[in-house]
C-alpha cells in the first residue's frame, strides 16, 4: 500500500506496510493519517538517536517496547515499555536515546506531512 493509498484508511495491517529508513539504526512506519493526525512506528536499535528537534505538531508516544532517555525540554527521563511521554506544545525541543532496542508509537496532530516525502 502506497502512503497516498493509506491516507484516511480505517482499517489498515501493519504486514502492508513497509519500514522507510529514517538513518542508520532507525526506521519508520507510518501506520495511518488523515490530514487531523497520523499515528507512526518508530524502530530503533540500541544506542540510537532521535536527535533533540522541534515541530508544530502536538506528540504523544507510547513507548511499545525498549528503553530510551528521552529528552524534553529541560526534562530527562529514562522511559521503558509501556511508558508515554507527551510533547504538549508546538516547537519544544525533544529527543530520545535508545538505551535498549526498542519501539516508539508516535501519534501527531495534525499530521506530519514532512514525512510523506
Amino acid at each position: 500500500m502506497t502512503l497516498q493509498e493509506l491516507f484516511g484508511q480505517t482499517l489498515v495491517t501493519d504486514n502492508d506496510l513497509d519500514w522507510i529508513p529514517v538513518e542508520d539504526g532507525i526506521q519508520r512506519k507510518i501506520m495511518a493519517y488523515n490530514d487531523a493526525m497520523m499515528l507512526v512506528k518508530v524502530a530503533f536499535e540500541k544506542g540510537r538517536i532521535g536527535a533533540t528537534h522541534y515541530h508544530p505538531h502536538l506528540q504523544m508516544t507510547y513507548v511499545a517496547s525498549g528503553a530510551f532517555e528521552v529528552t524534553i525540554g529541560e526534562n530527562t527521563r529514562i522511559l521503558r515499555g509501556g511508558d508515554v511521554f507527551y510533547v504538549g506544545e508546538p516547537n519544544v525541543l525533544h529527543g530520545v536515546l535508545c538505551l535498549e532496542k526498542g519501539l516508539l508509537i508516535d501519534v501527531f496532530s495534525p499530521m506530519r506531512a514532512d514525512f510523506l516525502v
